[in-house]
């Protein structure tokens, strides 16, 4: 027997994360990381300018202590000594100023453009068609906008300015190496070629074992998501030990990806910091046996002001690899972001889509054809009228395409071919946020936000006050309900409606749809979470809705539609009936059969 692979995000399907390519360091996305600093031009400026004295400082610093060896303290002058000692402490005062606030400014920098940049990809993220969230894992989004943007972030605040800092430090102190004694800096420039190899070496090793990082902890993050969205099915089925064995296989594949990383830095750096102790070993016989030669051409405190210097040299080496492994870190992360905020989308609208004022609610389906998947259809030439104040009731088995006719109604998709009419325009130049303020929706996942009753009851209508969400629930003649919850319209509503049952989130979601006053209502298996009770009451609330409003239901109990104007049959994405309820009983047909099922169900 053919064995059936596990459900899980497993090693077999990693390629699913791997959506940029791997490349080196890319400037060109650091350029586009500042860009977003231009709002903040005067803190920028200013910290470049703090980052430019930091990287002079330190090395004067190390110029100093040379200088007071060789002057004050080679030539006994206590009022010298004093004074420069005096001019030491001022200076290091000042450098540590500088450096509090280079550093306050480059975390405030490294937020103010988090912050845009996150807010560009809200803006992306809730302005792309239903497709893309189809396509998507939820733990994939949710990467991008925390572990990626974390990770641009550092490249931000650290990796950039302390790298400016640190290469500061190595020129300054080269430059002034090479003004006291050109052969000793000859000795420091001749490690150069070493550790550029070393570097060249490592570099590329290290590219591809952080990038694996990042991809892995997508892997974790999507898996964390998936299990905690599908919780109840875990449970139900007892899956615990066999979604433990599949986030374990994940965790040790991530933990393979970092132990990857750590061998690659735990030979690297110390390599780095093993040549810097030959340069030193090197430096000081060469140059104290000059120092001691009675003509040797340098003095002792020149030679201590060269060891001072070349730490300086050589120390920013080891930062700069840090840095550059967090650079690598960044880089991942921001061709990750930069690919979602570049991602085109299905589809877009045009330029010229015109604003709806005002809508009749005419709806007309002409040959319209719809594909969620290339090569399988969910509509195949679909076409039907709705008059203004009608209700269709589309009826069918599940997968037949009656939810996918509502979406394109809102335009949450466009069709493959064919025409939708809304009050005889073509939908493709209707503006889509235009359109769906005309629109009623109540889906069949009933979704709530965290907040309050009265708050979910206003989303269907921004802006409107509490009083006119009390009287839409009035309308429906709910408000008994409402107020039978703990605290009434003010009783807390947990992620996605956690603490209310089934019937009383529909009802708040129907009391959200009644305070839009929409021309066109629709209504996606909108009773089957309703008890009998409750649904005779919204039932009565519906007719008053549906009154003079084009409406369409779909709904698979067939007893709430028994009074549509008309009846759409739908099998395998084609309309096969049409016609009123008792005209379809008539018939004999699909819609009878459906309806004869029905009702032997509930006999039973």
């Amino acid at each position: 027997m053919k064995e059936v692979k596990q459900i899980g995000i497993s090693h077999a399907n990693r390629d699913h994360f791997r959506d940029v390519k791997i490349r080196p360091i890319d400037h060109a996305i650091f350029a586009r990381i500042f860009s977003y600093s231009k709002p903040y031009a005067f803190k920028r400026n200013i910290l470049i300018v703090l980052v430019l004295m930091r990287a002079v400082q330190l090395p004067v610093l190390t110029w100093m202590i040379g200088a007071v060896i060789d002057g004050p303290i080679v030539s006994k002058d206590l009022r010298g000594l004093t004074l420069w000692i005096a001019s030491f402490i001022l200076f290091s005062l000042f450098t540590q100023i500088c450096f509090h606030y280079r550093s306050r400014l480059s975390q405030e920098l490294g937020e103010n453009v988090i912050h845009d940049i996150r807010q560009d990809m809200l803006k992306k993220l809730i302005s792309m068609p239903m497709g893309y969230f189809s396509k998507t894992r939820l733990g994939t989004i949710i990467s991008r906008f925390s572990t990626d943007t974390e990770a641009v972030r550092v490249g931000i605040q650290s990796v950039v300015f302390v790298s400016l800092v640190q290469f500061g430090n190595m020129v300054i102190a080269a430059i002034m190496m090479a003004y006291y004694d050109m052969p000793l800096f000859l000795v420091v420039m001749a490690v150069a070629p070493v550790i550029w190899a070393m570097n060249r070496h490592f570099r590329l090793r290290l590219i591809h074992a952080y990038r694996q990082v990042q991809e892995s902890f997508s892997r974790v993050s999507a898996s964390v998501v998936e299990s905690i969205r599908g919780i109840k099915v875990i449970q139900g089925h007892s899956r615990e030990k066999l979604n433990a064995k599949l986030f374990r296989e994940l965790l040790l594949d991530h933990s393979g990806y970092n132990i990857k990383v750590t061998e690659t830095e735990a030979v690297f750096l110390p390599l780095l910091e093993l040549n810097s102790q030959f340069f030193l070993s090197a430096l000081i016989i060469i140059g104290g046996w000059r120092a001691i030669m009675p003509d040797g051409g340098i003095t002792i405190g020149t030679l201590i002001q060269f060891l001072f210097l070349s730490n300086f040299f050589f120390e920013p080496i080891q930062h700069l690899a840090t840095q550059y492994n967090n650079a690598l870190t960044a880089m991942a992360g921001a061709e990750r972001v930069f690919a979602f905020l570049d991602m085109k989308p299905d589809w877009s609208e045009k330029e010229d889509t015109m604003e709806l004022e005002t809508l009749k609610g005419e709806v007309e389906f002409d040959n319209v054809c719809f594909s969620y998947k290339e090569g399988k259809r969910a509509l195949d030439g679909v076409s039907f009228k709705a008059s203004p104040g009608q209700t269709i009731a589309l009826v069918g088995q599940t997968g037949g395409g009656k939810t996918t006719i509502t979406n394109l109604i809102a335009k949450f998709y466009i069709p493959d071919s064919g025409r939708i009419l809304i009050d005889g325009r073509d939908i493709l130049e209707i503006k889509a946020s235009s359109l769906r303020k005309h629109l009623g929706i109540v889906l069949q996942m009933n979704f709530l936000f965290t907040g309050t009753v009265i708050e979910n009851i206003i989303v269907g209508k921004p802006g409107a006050t509490e009083e006119e969400a009390i009287l839409a629930v009035k309308k429906l003649d709910c408000l008994d309900i409402i107020e039978s919850l703990p605290d009434g319209f003010r009783t807390k509503v947990g992620e996605n409606g956690v603490g209310l049952s089934l019937g009383q989130r529909q009802i708040i979601c129907f009391s959200r749809a009644m305070l839009a006053d929409p021309t066109i209502f629709i209504l996606d298996e909108a009773t089957s979470s309703i008890d009998s009770v409750t649904e005779q009451k919204l039932q009565n609330a519906l007719a008053k809705l549906v009154a003079n409003r084009t409406s369409f239901i779909v709904a698979h109990r067939l007893s709430t539609i028994r009074n549509a104007n008309l009846l759409l049959v739908l099998e395998n994405g084609r309309i096969v009936e049409t016609g009123t309820h008792s005209q379809l009983l008539e018939k004999n047909g699909t819609y009878a059969a459906l309806h004869k099922e029905f009702t032997i169900s509930h006999e039973i």
